[in-house]
């Protein structure tokens, strides 16, 4: 029985059309890139003091002196407190130069009539519009977080509605949905308005990624999926993060910022025309006719003669068996082998996930201009894309992937260690951490695929991917650590990233064996020892080798 790869063979690998199909899917998740990083700037913490009303009788030296002196990573002006005006106005009409005066001994109070923010890097932004500072500073990281909340319960929906309603339907109406609600939000009345929103927005927009992942993935051939997963998409996605610290440069004004990326989505509109749907899905759901003629379009446009029958009636019972088959999520951690591995994975994937994010948003917290560093942290993630793919095809899956995060890990935790008159040192160390972070991230994805059986491996990533958006959710609290200390978030992000390394190393080597499509040909845990092939997986090796070079013999 044929499968659905040999059917459509005659196609090509790399035709005009396929060519076409990577760079157009390539191109729908670029907007990805800067739709949630965009908080880098939108909730950015400007410098802030208590503000002071201009109608009160002080002199200068006098206004100075209001705002106490506190003890941080140095001393500096309080963000938080000021003295008691009351006794600083009866102070300064006895005593006209406070100079010779003991402050520490006023009473302090709180912001009672505000703050005053800096406007030198930001004109504005959502902290300093509503005010997300000191007793409210925690409002700041959960806007964040309840976009990542979006993302997680968008991971959960997005995968059941694409199977019912189809790829391409899903993937332009999550689209619509994230460029719909990017635009409101411009128009937020308040912080809670906006948190909903962005709960919204981050469900549009996994939910599009998703759709163009799998899309790309049953279009495209074998040898051109693992480089669209890698270089196409992920690649697109760092075009659109480099994008974002450009137009922020130039609107500094958070509204306005939102609403220049969000009509940039709207360039995503005539791309209906040219994305056809899954001729897969399209077979699944019994719907042939449809398929043959997206794939004699197809054959068109490669210059390829369509065979007189296309699929057979048992060809497509059998695609539809397979489909049909299904299993629970608790199969997963039905056995000791696989428990461990579901488990390893999804540690990995959270503590990957939360670097990436981390260090993607802890811009903020280097030295120089967060401009250029948001920039420099996402151009590094081109070389770090190449990097995964060709280590892919290359080298051992959990030797180079250990090795990548023992690397990020250790950069990571050397931070804390530049001395303070050296930032470029540091910042270039915080590069190589995301450097090794995100090739970590990318790889993770084809590995973990490997590790399960076909039955289950659709459920293995999306429950690995589950466990990487709990990562995303905490991520911004990790970052914002570095208002109380710059090298904490570094230092944490390093030691969990090192453990990840190692982590790895307890799973089953991967690389140049035949995917395992039952529970049975799964490689099993073997601890820091090199794994090698069961018995049943060598069998299974050598029967698809047969099975390959008996077809070579027939074309021959």
């Amino acid at each position: 029985m044929r499968s659905y790869e040999e059917i459509v063979a005659f196609l090509g690998e790399w035709g005009p059309y396929q060519k076409l199909m990577f760079f157009i899917l390539s191109f729908s998740i670029f907007s990805n890139g800067f739709c949630g990083l965009s908080f880098v700037f939108t909730g950015a913490v400007p410098e802030h003091r208590c503000l002071i009303p201009g109608n009160l009788n002080l002199s200068e030296a006098w206004r100075n002196r209001t705002i106490p002196l506190v003890q941080g990573a140095e001393l500096q002006r309080s963000k938080c407190t000021r003295y008691r005006l009351d006794v600083i106005l009866n102070l300064s009409q006895t005593f006209p130069d406070p100079d010779f005066l003991n402050m520490s001994e006023i009473e302090q109070e709180p912001c009672l009539d505000g703050w005053e923010y800096s406007k030198e890097q930001y004109i504005s932004t959502i902290v300093s519009e509503w005010d997300l500072v000191c007793k409210d500073h925690w409002k700041a990281p959960f806007s964040m977080s309840m976009f990542f909340l979006g993302v997680l319960v968008g991971s959960l929906v997005s995968g059941q509605l694409s199977d019912r309603f189809g790829r391409k339907l899903i993937l332009f109406g999550t689209m619509a949905v994230q460029c719909t609600f990017s635009i409101v939000q411009v128009f937020a009345p308040s912080w809670k308005i906006f948190c909903l929103l962005n709960f919204l927005i981050g469900l549009g927009q996994i939910s599009n990624y998703v759709a163009a992942f799998v899309l790309g993935s049953e279009i495209l051939g074998k040898s051109i999926r693992l480089m669209y997963s890698t270089l196409g998409v992920c690649i697109s996605y760092a075009l659109g993060y480099m994008l974002l610290p450009f137009i922020a440069y130039f609107l500094r004004n958070w509204r306005m910022l939102l609403l220049a990326l969000s009509l940039i989505s709207l360039t995503y509109i005539p791309l209906w025309r040219f994305i056809p749907e899954s001729p897969r899905w399209l077979l699944i759901k019994g719907r042939v006719k449809e398929a043959e003629e997206i794939l004699q379009y197809f054959a068109k446009k490669n210059g390829v003669t369509l065979p007189e029958v296309l699929f057979s009636e048992p060809e497509l019972e059998d695609m539809r068996t397979k489909y049909a088959q299904s299993y629970t999520i608790f199969r997963l951690v039905k056995t000791y082998n696989i428990r461990v591995i579901t488990v390893i994975n999804v540690l990995i994937w959270m503590i990957l996930t939360i670097g990436y994010f981390g260090l993607s948003l802890s811009t903020p917290n280097l030295h120089g201009d967060n401009y250029l560093n948001c920039f420099l942290s996402a151009a590094i993630e081109v070389p770090a894309y190449t990097a995964a793919w060709f280590f892919l095809q290359k080298f051992s899956r959990r030797f180079i992937l250990s090795i990548t995060a023992l690397f990020g890990g250790a950069v990571l935790i050397l931070i804390q260690f530049t001395p303070s008159d050296i930032s470029a040192l540091a910042t270039a160390l915080v590069m190589s951490g995301k450097l090794a972070t995100t090739c970590g991230f990318s790889m993770i994805y084809v590995y973990t695929a490997e590790l399960y059986p076909t039955a289950v491996r659709n459920m293995g990533v999306g429950v690995c991917s589950m466990a990487s958006r709990i990562g995303s959710i905490v991520s911004p609290y990790v970052f914002y650590l570095g208002v109380h200390d710059k090298f904490l978030p570094f230092t944490l992000m390093g030691i969990s990233t090192a453990l990840s390394g190692l982590l790895v190393l307890l799973l089953p080597e991967t690389f140049k064996a035949p995917l395992p499509d039952t529970f049975e040909q799964m490689k099993n845990v073997k601890g820091f020892k090199c794994g090698c092939m069961s018995k049943v997986h060598i069998k299974f090796y050598k029967k698809r080798k047969s099975e390959h070079n008996g077809q070579n013999n027939e074309e021959d």
